[in-house]
């Protein structure tokens, strides 16, 4: 059966690759002597195979809880050097403790007008600056994008999609913008949005704001954009509590990669 399902691969390898379809006896009969075609058809199989199953594969995902930043960071980061073409792709929710962090074209005017004790990471992804702290789930995504056929707008217009999704499930209208890509209920932003790719891979992800203390957002211009209104479920009548939502969000996502 799982041979069946693969035949319309083998008939574009045939149709391009004639000698691959002689090795496989469906356009010439078996040469005689050794049975090297067969090894061949055994080993070009296998890697089909393995392709096909890695390409279907659903992420595995992993529950971190609260875990510093820089260090999850490096993890992410050794995660897509290491990965090769049969690496499964993996979401992590977890949160973090509080923590600014900076894209790589981050502008000075954007940071803390304040000293409020909070850190400050510069860190590889795309965009400004932005606030995670404990009550805000953040959900990282390290995918192989050309497996999945994906590119980073794309990607982006999923996640979206996804949290956008989540909170219809709540009876909360949201959306996404062309000109600044997150979720916004209203004007205010819900959900902040950042990936880094390397090597067709990509990583960092996306971070929802559940009942996370908003107040270190005033001292920053979010994302870039001074005075940008934010939001959380918590306002907004959501009384689930954040394992129940990050579940929610993670199924939410998972359809959104099918």
């Amino acid at each position: 059966m799982f041979l069946s399902l693969l035949q319309p691969l083998f008939n574009i390898i045939d149709a391009h690759y004639p000698v691959i379809a002689n090795l496989r006896g469906l356009n010439a009969p078996p040469a005689p002597g050794p049975p090297q075609s067969a090894s061949v058809r055994t080993g070009l199989l296998s890697d089909l195979s393995a392709a096909a199953t890695a390409a279907v594969e659903t992420p595995r995902v992993k529950h971190l809880g609260t875990v510093p930043y820089a260090p999850t960071l490096a993890r992410m980061r050794e995660f897509t050097t290491q990965r090769d073409a049969q690496t499964r792709d993996e979401l992590w929710l977890l949160e973090h403790p509080p923590v600014y962090t900076v894209g790589i074209a981050g502008k000075a005017e954007h940071l803390p007008r304040i000293d409020n004790g909070i850190p400050v990471e510069r860190i590889d992804r795309g965009g400004q600056i932005t606030y995670h702290g404990p009550g805000q789930l953040v959900l990282y995504l390290l995918l192989d994008l050309r497996r999945r056929g994906l590119s980073v707008r794309p990607l982006v217009r999923r996640m979206e999609q996804a949290v956008v999704r989540l909170l219809a499930s709540y009876g909360i209208e949201a959306r996404g913008r062309d000109d600044a890509p997150g979720v916004y209920v209203g004007a205010a932003k819900i959900a902040a949005l950042g990936l880094r790719v390397r090597n067709g891979c990509c990583y960092h992800g996306l971070a929802l704001n559940v009942d996370v203390d908003l107040a270190p957002f005033f001292a920053i211009n979010p994302c870039g954009y001074p005075g940008m209104a934010v939001t959380r479920l918590h306002d907004l009548g959501v009384t689930d509590n954040r394992e129940q939502i990050g579940e929610r969000l993670v199924c939410s996502m998972m359809e959104k990669l099918q």
